[in-house]
């Protein structure tokens, strides 16, 4: 039932409203995993990032995407709970920081161990609109121990004016999907976080709406 309900869910609203009232300009989409253990780690400024980048993927994969999300925020109530585990999908994490790492991100490497791909924001939360924030290390924590696990960075630009941080209203605006390369497995959290933001600024580049700001 879950399932069904995300197909209907990203097919009868998301995906028109992506693919019909934002322009998109997707660059790299190959580069975009297809099978997991994989994560997708993007930047952050707007709540239609993750419907966005889920809307790449054909509904028959969609089960296979599992945005990771903060509990505090999509659990707060009865009904945005619903919506967020059974029409999306995410994976909570509580960002109270009164549980041990593994603790923390079981969500995640459960996901991961069912083959799954997860989607990260590194910033680990909607910074203003088209600013980078600090990357922190959580995502180094998810990756660390898994051999089969890449990390493919996303850079979005164009959401945060679309839909800005806390907007109920959409406002069309071309809107930028850049792809990379996958990253080679990183020997320390910092050595990540740097390679997520190197590739963030080189994948900033082609980014066309920028020139539009």
């Amino acid at each position: 039932m879950d399932r069904i309900l995300k197909i209907l869910f990203f097919a009868l609203i998301v995906r028109p409203i992506v693919f019909v009232v934002l322009g998109l300009n997707v660059r790299g989409k190959p580069n975009l995993p297809t099978e997991g253990p994989a994560v997708i780690a993007a930047n952050h400024n707007s709540h239609l990032d993750t419907m966005v980048l889920m809307s790449l993927y054909p509904l028959s994969k969609l089960h296979q995407v599992r945005p990771v999300a903060a509990a505090d925020y999509f659990l707060k109530n009865r009904f945005l709970s619903w919506f967020a585990l059974k029409c999306v999908g995410i994976i909570p994490i509580n960002r109270t920081g009164r549980q041990r790492k593994r603790e923390l991100f079981a969500g995640c490497h459960s996901a991961l161990d069912n083959s799954e791909i997860l989607i990260l924001f590194p910033e680990g939360s909607r910074g203003n609109p088209e600013e980078m924030s600090e990357i922190k290390r959580g995502i180094y924590h998810i990756v660390n121990d898994r051999n089969d696990t890449r990390v493919t960075p996303v850079m979005l630009h164009g959401l945060g004016r679309a839909l800005p941080r806390g907007e109920a209203l959409l406002v069309p605006f071309n809107c930028d999907v850049i792809i990379g390369d996958q990253l080679p497995k990183a020997e320390t959290a910092e050595h990540l976080v740097n390679a997520i933001q190197d590739s963030f600024l080189e994948l900033q580049k082609y980014c066309i709406t920028r020139s539009q700001v």
